[in-house]
């Protein structure tokens, strides 16, 4: 496989987008009882690429004008997992979260995150209306969060590799074949590094093993639940490396021969944006996916910026260049139009159409939803990953 340097691709696809500072219209003063006066400080714990400042590149800054508006001066805290997100929401000091829906709802019954006044938030009846009331942020009628950003869980593949046979479904990466270049795929793929890619592997079951009545990948039962962890056992014989990094994952395929993986529409389009011989599919069983939310911690410092920041989180153009910069799709959908960063169809390519296909995240529980009360926890999703990928 051809390889590249990773920092010149990265500046090729910085100079390949169009300088272009963050409009837009200005932060929604607070509103509702109580004094609205805004504290000057705001601490955000986020997914990385989520909150820019222009210190990565220049064309995306949706930080500076937000501060210079409000005098609210942003502070972030990367997370690698929600896992992550949820220990440092338990330790408390910051105001919001960027969750997705396998800590949301953990966030939300452990008390750390409190209820959003939607009336504060402006712009929140421009949101798709499929996120509006999506139960990884509302219980009850009850709103925890303003949605921020959803994307799918891709299978990206080299295309060298696979020339003009492309992978249809997620076999690739669970089972050993011989792939289309006729080398084996052992050592040639990836799995992520989170206990929420158990999904993944139900997800495929349900296909690939009917007889095992998956109807929800996040509703296992025991038997459901044992077959998932005995694939991935059988996948990590194959595994090149449990990724978490979207960085070092497009390292690994430009330069360590790594050949298929569920990733992120981030890592693919800017590896192919950048000259990489790679592409991406969802696959025929479908796709898992998060939907984040910016969640309020129960004990902020800083809620009125807080809420001034959740507006301006859904002005249009905030949310057009989050989708070009993570290549995901805007909570706003008229935020795909007229965005010079994004592109005509920069969301038709990070899955806008993809919805329907895409089981998204939440935190499994004892519910199966349905009325029983069989379904293995998360806390058990946890410790049998975790003893996977140490070859327990």
């Amino acid at each position: 496989m051809k390889k590249f340097t990773f920092n010149l691709f990265v500046l090729f696809v910085f100079a390949a987008f169009v300088l272009s500072a963050c409009g837009g219209g200005a932060a929604a003063p607070a509103a509702g009882s109580g004094s609205t006066e805004l504290e000057g400080a705001l601490s955000i714990v986020a997914w990385a690429g989520y909150i820019e400042r222009g210190e990565t590149s220049p064309d995306f800054d949706w930080v500076t004008e937000f501060e210079a508006q409000t005098g609210c001066i942003v502070s972030v805290k990367t997370a690698a997992t929600s896992d992550e997100m949820v220990a440092l929401m338990n330790e408390g000091g910051f105001d919001l979260v960027t969750a997705s829906g396998d800590a949301s709802n953990r966030l939300i019954s452990g008390g750390r995150v409190q209820a959003v006044d939607i009336s504060r938030v402006p712009s929140y009846d421009k949101i798709d209306p499929r996120l509006q009331n999506a139960p990884w942020h509302t219980v009850n009628g009850v709103h925890y969060g303003v949605p921020y950003s959803s994307g799918e869980n891709i299978l990206m593949y080299n295309t060298e590799v696979f020339g003009d046979e492309p992978p249809t479904s997620w076999d690739v990466v669970f089972e050993e074949m011989t792939l289309p270049d006729g080398a084996s795929n052992k050592g040639r793929i990836q799995a992520y590094d989170g206990p929420i890619y158990v999904a993944d592997a139900a997800l495929y079951l349900k296909s690939a093993r009917p007889e095992l009545g998956i109807t929800d990948p996040y509703a296992l039962n025991r038997d459901q639940f044992n077959a998932a962890i005995e694939l991935l056992r059988q996948q990590r014989t194959l595994i090149n490396r449990y990724w978490h990094d979207a960085f070092i994952q497009m390292d690994d395929f430009t330069n360590e021969g790594v050949a298929a993986s569920g990733s992120w529409p981030f890592q693919a389009n800017l590896l192919k944006g950048g000259g990489a011989p790679i592409e991406k599919v969802v696959p025929v069983e479908g796709a898992t996916g998060w939907a984040d939310t910016t969640m309020l911690h129960v004990d902020s410092n800083h809620v009125n910026c807080a809420y001034a920041w959740m507006e301006w989180s859904l002005n249009p153009k905030v949310q057009g260049d989050l989708a070009a910069w993570f290549q995901n799709v805007p909570v706003r959908l008229d935020a795909c139009e007229g965005n010079a960063l994004l592109g005509p169809d920069g969301c038709v390519n990070n899955g806008l159409n993809d919805f329907d296909k895409i089981q998204w995240w939440r935190t499994p529980t004892t519910d199966c939803g349905d009325g029983r009360m069989e379904c293995v926890p998360y806390h058990e999703w946890v410790t049998n990953y975790v003893a996977v990928i140490g070859g327990r």
